[in-house]
């Protein structure tokens, strides 16, 4: 009796423990990539890595994803517009197909594309939908991360649910970047020392000021003898906003170019009679440097910082004679009718393989490192800080709309120096303090976090951490999804020989040449302008040596291209016979319709050749400090 009481009580031990790991196994979610965060980057990070095949988890903390475009409510893009690449532009034609045409997205004049906040969350989530491989959860926030051999272990409370998660990656596409510091990898806050970083305009000394922040209102229009007042703020102060507008104060007592008051009100109108309030002129920007702080303490700096903008709005009603102007209460699933989060401008900036800094960026092809060979993210507007708000912003270095080229950001940037297994994306990349003055525009953020979707997924797919993924491997991933590697904006995708000329330029073959057009930057690659003997001598420095080569003119002839052909594929130990390549031209030329061909070829046309025969792209890999 006493060896069946034992036999019992062993069985029931063994059931409870059967039934408790089995618990456990259903208790832990695997997944493939978990992305921290569901604001721009990691909105799209999810979208890529689930289009590539692999079981993604989206975690975000509010109700909504979309971050800085939909929950701060910035709802107004700011560049890109000539870089219609990859998810941007596929959000970008949503706007379009929703307002009903390009020309209505141009409200205000601040940017060419504006919309309404719940709009644009609208559209993510019906694009986040499609993705089968792709989950979501929202009002949901990291509450432990542990590594373990393949990935991480990672611990979520989802409203009020606390739930195990096992991932192969993770991506940190938080606002703060505050997975970065949860497991230990080093970052920079602030200002950089032109004495670390190489930097003509940075600040002597290396400090740990960031952007201002801004907590956005909009605004509706409810018709003109409206009174829409909100109640006196309890620390109302007129003084602080009298130089927001022209009237009030003179361009002396401001410092700065004074707008026009409606003109100013105009700034960021958005569709169906709303206005964006984000006006950094003595207007509703906001210091705070949070990104160290603890939740509460957020929380109390970031309840003063909405209370800041109140008090701008009642400026606005009161002594600029706004009244009939008052805060949307239904915008946004807040009982204040304020935005969800505010506006960050900077996070926490991972160290990584590289560090991208203003060099690379304006100058990249005279730089030690051929960065632009890795690109994988573009961007156009200026290095811009907002730091007006900051007590003492006559000491900083004046950065507003510093002028630079178009550029491509490198995918070392994305990958932390010694940390396997993870990938930085939105503001948290690996670049300078003056970089992220122009990386942190929506556009950019958006094409950053599809290219940490595509690195993720890739590493997940050959089972190797993400910086062992092929560069070039990540980079026709790319491509595939209509993205942009090189910053031209003279050449759209869709374009014949688009992505020809976008692996030809990222060989360094053929380079761009950045210009800034009024506000506007660009880099062109002239792809109707002949090719010139000059322009092969310089771009094949690299792969074979064409100096002591005699050509017969400036251009070289078709005959001297086939020579050039059967020499690049030789040295990389491919047998092709000189004829088989002149007919090979031949029939590519023919069938694109090339016009005297055999006397001159344009840049694209000898891109598109180039790319067809010798594939130089895919011929040599490169580093992620760009080296073949």
């Amino acid at each position: 009796m006493r060896r069946s009481i034992s036999a019992f009580k062993s069985y029931t031990f063994i059931l409870v423990l059967a039934v408790c790991f089995a618990g456990f196994s259903q208790k832990a979610k695997k997944v493939d990539v978990l992305v921290v965060g569901g604001g721009a980057s990691g909105t799209t990070a999810g979208i890529q890595a689930a289009r590539l095949g692999v079981k993604t988890l989206i975690i975000e903390e509010t109700p909504w994803i979309g971050g800085m475009l939909t929950s701060a409510g910035v709802s107004a893009i700011d560049g890109n517009y000539r870089l219609h690449s990859g998810l941007w532009e596929e959000f970008r034609q949503a706007l379009i197909t929703h307002y009903g045409g390009e020309e209505k997205l141009k409200t205000g004049w601040v940017s060419n594309v504006l919309f309404e906040p719940h709009i644009g969350e609208e559209i993510l989530t019906k694009i986040c939908k499609k993705e089968s491989n792709l989950t979501i959860h929202r009002n949901s926030h990291l509450t432990s991360i542990k590594q373990e051999e393949n990935g991480w272990l990672v611990k979520i409370n989802s409203e009020g649910r606390e739930i195990e998660v096992s991932a192969k990656r993770v991506i940190d596409a938080t606002e703060l970047g505050d997975v970065v510091k949860k497991i230990g990898i080093p970052y920079d806050i602030g200002m950089d020392s032109k004495r670390e970083t190489g930097e003509d305009i940075a600040p002597e000394m290396e400090n740990n000021i960031v952007q201002d922040l801004t907590y956005v209102a909009v605004l509706k229009d409810y018709g003109e003898g409206a009174d829409k007042t909100i109640e006196k703020p309890v620390n109302y102060n007129p003084v602080v906003f009298k130089c927001t507008c022209a009237g009030k104060c003179t361009k002396e007592e401001s410092g700065k170019t004074l707008w026009d008051c409606d003109k100013m009100m105009e700034y960021g109108k958005l569709p169906n009679g709303y206005y964006m309030v984000n006006w950094p002129i003595y207007g509703n920007d906001y210091y705070v440097n949070a990104i160290e702080m603890s939740e509460k303490e957020r929380k109390i700096a970031f309840d003063k910082a909405k209370e800041y903008t109140l008090n701008y709005v009642y400026y606005l009603q009161t002594e600029l004679g706004y009244k009939n102007l008052g805060i949307v209460q239904d915008m946004y699933p807040t009982s204040d009718g304020l935005p969800l989060i505010p506006y960050h401008r900077e996070s926490r900036r991972g160290k990584g393989i590289v560090r991208f800094n203003i060099n690379d960026l304006s100058k990249p092809f005279s730089q030690k490192n051929n960065l632009y060979r890795t690109g994988i993210a573009v961007g156009d507007y200026p290095v811009d800080h907002h730091h007006y708000a900051y007590p003492e912003s006559n000491t900083l270095p004046d950065l507003h709309f510093y002028p630079v080229p178009s550029y491509s950001i490198p995918l070392g940037a994305l990958i932390p120096k010694e940390q396997s297994n993870f990938i930085f994306s939105e503001k948290s990349i690996s670049v300078t303090n003056l970089v992220n003055g122009t990386t942190r525009l929506q556009p950019v953020c958006l094409l950053i976090g599809q290219a940490s979707g595509v690195l993720a997924a890739l590493s997940v797919k050959d089972n190797v951490s993400p910086e062992e993924v092929s560069v070039r491997k990540v980079q026709n991933e790319l491509l595939k999804a209509s993205a942009f590697l090189m910053p031209y904006s003279d050449i759209l995708v869709g374009d014949f020989g688009f992505k020809a000329i976008q692996r030809i330029g990222a060989t360094g073959i053929l380079k761009g040449e950045g210009k800034n057009v009024g506000w506007e930057n660009h880099t062109y690659i002239y792809p109707h302008e002949l090719i010139m003997v000059d322009d092969l001598i310089e771009g094949l420095r690299n792969w074979i040596d064409l100096d002591s080569k005699n050509f017969l003119s400036k251009k070289p002839s078709f005959n001297e291209l086939v020579e050039i052909f059967y020499l690049l594929l030789r040295n990389y130990g491919i047998s092709k016979s000189k004829a088989n390549i002149k007919k090979e031209m031949n029939s590519i030329a023919k069938h694109n319709g090339f016009k005297n061909y055999l006397n001159e070829l344009t840049r694209l046309q000898f891109a598109v050749l180039l790319d067809e025969v010798v594939n130089p792209f895919n011929l040599r890999d490169v580093s992620h400090l760009g080296e073949f």
